[in-house]
């Protein structure tokens, strides 16, 4: 574990970092050689967030097209007032940080000055957190920051010890890029790092009508589709592998079977892949593809079984007041 702390003139910063230097996490030959083996190809999201591609989600964010963002900012400034003069958080924990600025919504509430003492900001990009975090100090002298560079499937072990109340984050809809079994180990793991009086607060993409979902996944701009490729990128640098990022199409669609939109990459000729440090050779036709991502949606109700099954009590599902709400955040207690 590499250490990061705060200079002589700064002691509020710490960072802990429990990947290398690029964010490539160490299990990727493992991930890699499981999912490029498998009758349907598959690569795991977590690599998408690399610097390069964590900034680009960050551009993804903004887009005209994309709606989860600023919905969820939306309902985030609407109740802040409220949630944090209710809960008087010590601590904020946020899993899968990025740059930290959904955040600021709870940082610069009114009453977050009196108890707030900490953020924690866990992420797979140690540059996007220490760069956020030097921000938030200068903006926020009131608060210490402790950041976490690790994945959230191996290292929630490492967040710190809570030195009081806690609130934990997980915006974004992050949570449906995990599917069925994974969301309940991932919950049941979050369950047990909060304690009588913590809470959760995690974003859920709501079902809605399929044209708005489909097209927050295929901007017309094209920055979904790089950052889709760029996981290919993250691969050949990680494991000196060959992709041609280029030659392969980003290809996004709602599965309303399964509740979820599904990215792919599908190549737009023959593509032969050698990864050398698998020992491996493979070949992608134009009729494949390799799956990258999905992103379930929900309704109350399956949010209400999802937190149910991982020892949550859903206490309050936040929307936008709108006829068809975009997107909800759902407050959670450890269930007793």
């Amino acid at each position: 574990m590499t250490q990061i702390a705060g200079s002589s003139t700064n002691k509020r910063l710490h960072i802990d970092v429990h990947l290398n230097g690029d964010g490539i996490l160490e299990t990727m030959a493992d991930d890699v050689r499981l999912g490029l083996s498998a009758p349907q190809k598959w690569l795991s999201p977590k690599y998408f967030y690399d610097d390069l591609g964590s900034n680009l989600f960050e551009q993804i964010t903004v887009l005209p097209e994309y709606y989860p963002t600023r919905a969820e900012r939306k309902v985030l400034e609407d109740i802040t007032d409220g949630l944090m003069s209710h809960l008087r958080p010590a601590e904020i924990v946020e899993l899968g940080s990025g740059s930290s600025i959904k955040t600021r919504v709870l940082l610069s509430a009114p009453s977050a000055a009196d108890h707030l003492r900490r953020y924690v900001p866990f992420d797979v990009s140690e540059g996007i957190v220490l760069s956020a975090a030097q921000e938030l100090l200068l903006d926020y002298p009131y608060l210490a920051v402790h950041g976490v560079i690790g994945d959230f499937e191996h290292h929630l072990s490492q967040v710190p010890q809570s030195n009081g109340r806690r609130l934990m984050l997980f915006l974004g809809g992050t949570i449906g890029n995990l599917h069925p079994e994974q969301r309940t180990f991932f919950l049941r793991e979050v369950r047990s790092l909060l304690s009588e009086g913590d809470r959760l607060l995690i974003g859920v993409d709501l079902v809605k009508e399929v044209n708005a979902i489909e097209a927050a996944y295929n901007d017309s701009a094209g920055v979904t589709a790089a950052f889709n490729r760029n996981v290919l990128t993250a691969i050949n640098r990680g494991l000196s592998a060959n992709f041609e990022p280029d030659s392969f199409e980003h290809w996004a669609f709602f599965n309303e079977v399964e509740s979820r939109i599904e990215m792919h990459l599908v190549p737009a000729k023959q593509q032969r892949v050698r990864i050398p440090q698998l020992d491996m050779s493979l070949t992608i036709n134009p009729g494949e593809s390799i799956w990258t991502e999905s992103s379930y949606k929900f309704t109350e109700e399956s949010i209400r079984r999802m937190l149910g099954s991982a020892g949550f009590h859903l206490e309050h599902l936040y929307t936008n007041n709108e006829p068809d709400s975009l997107f909800g955040l759902a407050l959670a207690s450890p269930a007793n």
